[in-house]
């Protein structure tokens, strides 16, 4: 798939790093410079980065595997829900459910509770009770929509994540190096890359930057399901006889 040029970077805003009062020394190689008391990150570093992510993200996804979407701070909660449904990919926006890696069996317990009310309103079996159970069904499904209606397409942990921010959603990412999932973490100057498992420096306030990673997030799982359907076809179909 192709991959935004350093000028599309740079029109993104990748490069802006925060002011150099406020930055992690262990970002420090991927730092280009300082400007105007705000350190700018190495983009030419971070377009190799995302050329390493984006190409294990469509391998992970081409061989049956799920990415799942982090991002949980307001301003990229929209974004984040747009492309991982685009994609068919799993996703958390709103607050991270403690456990959610490592007390999965529990959280897919409610995924299921969340699908079986899901289809039994569609279907009309939930007219049977008194309007005030009715209403508090419904608030209940509103209730678990909140906290793992990005998750339904979730039957066993996924292969890795995609955080944007890995500050913000830091305990995600520890739930996640604990349970062994990778980790493909957006790290601005101020964050530890220590948990990433792939770095991809880069500025994760503007949303610019953010769509930008969202949108190349989305286009590799895009490709990793052409190629998994691919494969699929090509094994159904019968070798040709001479």
């Amino acid at each position: 798939m192709p991959l935004p040029t350093l000028t599309d970077l740079l029109k993104a805003g990748v490069h802006f790093g925060h002011r150099t009062s406020r930055w992690h020394p262990a970002m420090r190689q991927y730092i280009f410079g300082v400007r105007n008391g705000v350190h700018v990150i190495d983009i030419e570093q971070t377009r190799a980065q995302l050329e390493k992510a984006m190409a294990e993200i469509e391998e992970i996804v081409a061989k049956g595997g799920k990415i799942m979407l982090i991002g949980t701070k307001p301003q990229v909660q929209d974004m984040v829900e747009k492309y991982a449904t685009e994609c068919g990919m799993p996703y958390v926006c709103g607050r991270w459910l403690g456990g959610t890696f490592t007390n999965f069996e529990e959280i897919h317990k409610l995924v299921k509770q969340y699908l079986d009310l899901i289809d039994k309103r569609k279907k009309g079996e939930l007219k049977k009770y008194t309007k005030l159970e009715q209403l508090q069904f419904d608030r209940k499904i509103d209730e678990l929509d909140e906290k793992i209606g990005g998750l339904t397409t979730l039957t066993r942990l996924p292969e890795a994540v995609f955080v944007f921010d890995m500050r913000y959603d830091k305990t995600a990412v520890t739930e996640a190096s604990k349970t062994g999932l990778k980790v493909f973490g957006l790290c601005d100057t101020n964050v530890s890359p220590a948990l990433a498992d792939v770095v991809i420096p880069g500025n994760d306030d503007a949303m610019s930057s953010l769509t930008l990673m969202g949108k190349l997030v989305m286009e590799a799982v895009k490709v990793g399901v052409a190629r998994s359907k691919q494969t699929k076809a090509a094994a159904k179909t019968p070798a040709k006889t001479k």
